[in-house]
C-alpha cells in the first residue's frame, strides 16, 4: 500500500459554489505545493440533510483516495453520469469544475 501524502497544516484553499439536481453545494479544495489536489470538502445548502451527509462522505472518501495516490481522472470517470456525460452527483460535478470539464455553471 502506498503511504499517505499529508497536506501542510496551513494551506491555501479555493472555495466555490455550484448546483446539481436543483440543490446548492459548496466545495473547498486544497492542493499540495506541486499543484496536485489533496483534499476536497463538500457541503449542501441544508446542513445535516441526506444530500449534505452524502456529499460530505463522498468528499472524505475522495480526499483519502487522493492522499493515498489515486488518480483524480480515474475517480472522475468512475462516478455516475447522465447520457450527455454530465456528472449526476456533487462530487463528480465538483471534480469536473476543478479539472476543467466545466459542464456546470458556477453559482456566484
Amino acid at each position: 500500500m502506498t503511504s499517505r501524502r499529508r497536506l501542510a497544516n496551513r494551506r491555501a484553499s479555493t472555495t466555490f459554489s455550484f448546483e446539481v439536481g436543483g440543490l446548492a453545494y459548496l466545495a473547498t479544495v486544497s492542493r499540495y505545493p506541486d499543484g496536485a489536489v489533496g483534499e476536497i470538502f463538500l457541503s449542501n445548502h441544508k446542513s445535516t440533510s441526506t444530500a449534505d451527509v452524502n456529499a460530505r462522505d463522498a468528499a472524505i472518501a475522495c480526499s483519502l483516495a487522493l492522499q493515498f495516490g489515486a488518480d483524480p481522472e480515474t475517480i472522475r470517470n468512475a462516478l455516475c453520469r447522465d447520457a450527455d456525460g454530465r456528472a449526476r452527483g456533487p462530487l463528480g460535478a465538483a471534480l469536473d469544475l476543478i479539472f476543467g470539464q466545466e459542464r456546470w455553471e458556477l453559482v456566484r
